[in-house]
């Protein structure tokens, strides 16, 4: 096929890539160590490359050829890297272990510059256009937070948000939202510019709630407290139990999923108090504004099961038979009423808008939400992002049904409900991202792009380019290597690449 011609830039993409080293193996897929892959588009061709992001994790455990640094899924013994008994047997405030620095879940742009990220406090610079890994920045030298998000969100000015937890800091554990201005030349400005937006109080000491995600709209923050939660006292002494960190991580399905609301300008939360029912999300896809009420879309599922599939152990039987997601993955859009009538009667469904989303008065004047679903079974959630926190049609996304692994992708609108399909039997395609055409008149004005992963052996990988408004197929790309499955990753405009003096 042929590509558009002003595709010109690098699409970067990270996920775990190396999963055994020496006779070690890891537990768990999201464990394995952290490999970089890109497509660079230069008039009309492709050029692959992949390369290992050297973390200090990665040259700990390949200097003594096994799995030295523990992971979420894998605990290391004795971790030499570290020395975790002076900190468990210390106080509690000091029991959260020192993390790995093995970002391998997405890439965050700072200014010029481009990070790879994990859930840890820690990210790795890296040069997009050779994959090297430059120096490690510790998020938690310049804000108060033990874990982050990987899914940070930019505004219109080029600033960075992302939030992290804060593990019984001062007596405290909170949700801390935070933000990096755009220009960030190095280690020493950090220091100077990070600041504190707000945060919000976890409505337990020692079971803060897990979060991959969080939503912004145009004047608020979005963020879920989901009874999806980390054992504190259980991950402060895992080492000495001898089991792993995400065995500290537990759903309890009989407890509300509340959300909070926090206005940017005043930096406070909404006072009232908003529920839903227990259930777990990895992914916001998009939130914004409309007469007084902040409308919301995510991907929820009903237990944690996600996480438990990719154990290597259930991914090494045969996937398609054996390994059933216990709850499919469904688009759920909550419409949560922030003006309304004081003296509603409880009981009274104070959503004013036309969607079948409830939002009912309770005696003591909380609010309990029911979602509108869109649809059911996709995962992996993109829009265009110039209407990130604005009301909006189109979702891309990749379609999962009981299986762990994407067979599909989607273009789903949010409006109509329609939905346009692409496959190919025995491929597995990665997260789609959309990238803008530049004269973009609608916001499905340009391509989506997608790495194609095949299951069988004798197939070739490949770069797949969809015209992102009819989903027809323009081109692929067929790389003559193993590729891996990855996780996220973003499309680098030309323009956005800092030119290589070398």
């Amino acid at each position: 096929g042929q590509l558009p011609t002003w595709l010109q830039g690098i699409l970067l993409r990270n996920g775990p890539g190396m999963h055994t080293i020496g006779d070690t193996k890891y537990n768990h897929w999201f464990d394995g160590l952290a490999l970089l892959h890109s497509f660079t588009f230069k008039n009309g061709e492709v050029y692959y490359r992949s390369k290992y992001l050297r973390s200090d994790t990665y040259n700990c455990n390949v200097e003594a050829n096994r799995i030295v640094v523990s992971e979420f899924g894998t605990m290391a013994y004795p971790d030499p890297c570290k020395n975790i008994f002076a900190k468990a047997f210390s106080y509690l405030s000091h029991a959260i272990p020192e993390f790995t620095d093995n970002c391998l879940i997405n890439i965050m742009k700072t200014g010029d510059d481009f990070y790879a990220t994990s859930e840890t406090n820690f990210i790795r610079k890296i040069n997009p256009q050779t994959l090297e890994t430059l120096e490690k920045v510790d998020y938690s030298k310049y804000v108060a937070v033990n874990v982050t998000t990987s899914h940070p969100h930019y505004d219109s000015a080029g600033n960075i948000l992302n939030m992290g937890t804060s593990i019984v800091d001062k007596g405290k554990t909170k949700y801390i939202l935070f933000k990096i201005p755009p220009s960030v030349p190095g280690e020493i400005y950090f220091l100077s510019v990070f600041s504190l937006v707000c945060s919000i109080p976890s409505s337990s000491l020692l079971h803060p709630s897990y979060y991959h995600s969080f939503g912004i709209t145009e004047n608020y923050i979005v963020f879920i407290e989901q009874p999806f939660k980390l054992d504190i006292v259980k991950m402060a002494t895992a080492y000495i139990r001898g089991v792993n960190w995400a065995s500290c991580l537990a759903y309890h399905k009989e407890d509300k999923t509340w959300f909070h609301f926090v206005d940017k300008k005043t930096k406070k939360e909404v006072s009232t108090k908003f529920y839903t029912d227990a259930m777990v999300l990895f992914h916001h896809v998009n939130a914004y504004e409309e007469d007084g009420h902040i409308i919301f879309d995510i991907i929820a599922h009903t237990d944690n099961s996600l996480y438990e599939m990719f154990y290597l152990k259930n991914l090494s039987k045969d996937l398609e038979e054996n390994n059933k997601l216990t709850s499919i993955p469904t688009c759920k859009r909550f419409v949560v009423p922030l003006q309304y009538d004081k003296d509603a009667e409880v009981g009274s469904n104070l959503v004013t808008l036309p969607s079948t989303a409830t939002a009912v008065k309770e005696k003591d004047g909380s609010i309990y939400c029911q979602p509108e679903i869109l649809c059911e079974g996709i995962e992996l959630p993109r829009i265009n992002y110039d209407y990130n926190g604005k009301k909006y049609k189109y979702v891309f996304a990749t379609e999962v049904q009981w299986s762990p692994v994407p067979t599909k992708i989607v273009k789903f609108n949010v409006q109509t409900k329609e939905m346009l399909h692409w496959g190919e039997d025995h491929g597995w395609p990665s997260e789609p991202i959309f990238v803008p055409s530049p004269d973009a008149r609608e916001e499905d004005d340009g391509i989506v792009l997608t790495c194609v992963v095949m299951s069988d052996p004798k197939a070739a990988p490949f770069l797949l380019v969809l015209d992102a408004k009819t989903f027809k197929e323009l081109g692929r790309a067929t790389v003559d290597v193993e590729m891996h499955l990855d996780l996220h990753g973003m499309f680098i405009p030309e323009k956005d690449l800092k030119t290589e003096t070398e």
